[in-house]
């Protein structure tokens, strides 16, 4: 089927330059129903073209197809109790302030931690560095009373993960990834630098980043960091994306289906739209105003985003280098929602879009 209205957007943001290189995937449980790259991997009229397999920093999509899903597997292997308090797994968490701090509530934001901590300007590096560092932080705001989107809160998070498992995020993630991804994972080869998408001329760093985290806390952290850290290409984030699906109506590699709900249900801090590591369809989401309430997504600060309609069996995976060369260029910010308004029309004038009432 032709997708000609999301086509036009697309066509009309890369002339406005809104991004170099665009990969997008479009598709349901039995597999994509459209895909297109466009671009190039910078402005440059000689970098190469984007394809499907280009490989671009994944960003905070590292939440959801990372850490989320690591947390999702230890729960479902009776290894990890959402209610559990933080300080049972983490030794620095001695201040009284964080003493009912619930694992949860770093999946939902609502733990009290600061949205960010500048870690990188003071030369913190290492896991043990920066665990203290994050322990030492005054909680912003009462535990539960409301969500902060925090970076924080999840770097604690794979550091409990890494604790209750006795091994690293990213061999974590390798071993439940390798059956079906070829190139998703942390700090890519150096044999795949050459389709991988740059993202920023850093200034800390003093160079342009490719295949080097753009995040500075996840790279304090070699790269390796729950908040961020995953590179990958759209061809990846969409199996992850059927994964997803099937995981709402069977046993698979996450766990299963109620598991899968309850990851996705919003958590009820007052205020929030927030879902146990997901965020979730609101109209001023980045998923535009056509996906079902109970849609789950995430985006990215390099410009990808994951939207999941599991009502209507769709997937939208949309990843850019909207960075590149400079993070101050954010025209794309505010065309990803009607992108996604774009492919649903697209996808109801085909008569190819399930009503969210069948699920």
């Amino acid at each position: 089927m032709r997708f000609s209205r999301t086509e036009a957007i697309l066509a009309s943001a890369l002339d406005a330059r809104a991004f170099p290189a665009l990969a997008i995937d479009v598709g349901g449980r039995a597999g994509s129903r459209w895909s297109s790259a466009v671009g190039r991997l910078t402005f440059d009229a000689s970098s190469a073209p984007c394809r499907p397999d280009t490989i671009f920093d994944l960003a905070s999509l590292t939440k959801v197809i990372a850490t989320s899903s690591l947390a999702m597997r230890l729960v479902a292997d009776g290894r990890l109790n959402l209610d559990a308090p933080v300080s049972r797994f983490l030794e620095t968490w001695k201040r009284t302030d964080r003493r009912d701090v619930r694992v949860r509530q770093l999946l939902d934001h609502s733990s009290g931690l600061p949205a960010h901590d500048r870690v990188w300007i003071d030369g913190v590096a290492g896991r043990a560095a920066i665990d203290a560092r994050i322990a030492a932080l005054p909680l912003a705001y009462p535990t539960g009373s409301r969500s902060v989107y925090s970076d924080v809160g999840f770097i604690a998070l794979g550091f409990v993960l890494e604790t209750i498992a006795g091994c690293a995020l990213a061999r974590q993630f390798a071993a439940f990834a390798e059956p079906w991804s070829a190139s998703l994972g942390y700090r890519p080869s150096a044999a795949e630098r050459v389709r991988i998408a740059p993202t920023e001329v850093d200034p800390w760093r003093g160079r342009l980043l490719v295949g080097e985290v753009h995040d500075e806390n996840a790279a304090q952290l070699d790269g390796v960091a729950a908040h961020a850290g995953l590179f990958g290409s759209v061809e990846d984030v969409a199996a992850f994306a059927r994964l997803v699906l099937e995981t709402f109506d069977s046993r698979t590699r996450l766990g299963d289906a109620d598991l899968m709900r309850r990851f996705a249900t919003r958590t009820g801090v007052p205020g929030s739209s927030r879902a146990l590591g997901w965020d979730t369809m609101r109209p001023t989401s980045s998923c535009g105003t056509r996906l079902s309430v109970s849609a789950i997504g995430h985006t990215g600060f390099t410009g990808t985003s994951l939207w999941i309609d599991w009502a209507r069996d769709l997937y939208v995976v949309l990843l850019t280098n909207r960075v590149h060369p400079t993070r101050t260029r954010d025209a794309f910010v505010a065309l990803r929602p009607a992108i996604h308004d774009a492919i649903v029309a697209d996808l109801d004038a085909a008569g190819a879009l399930l009503p969210a009432a069948a699920a």
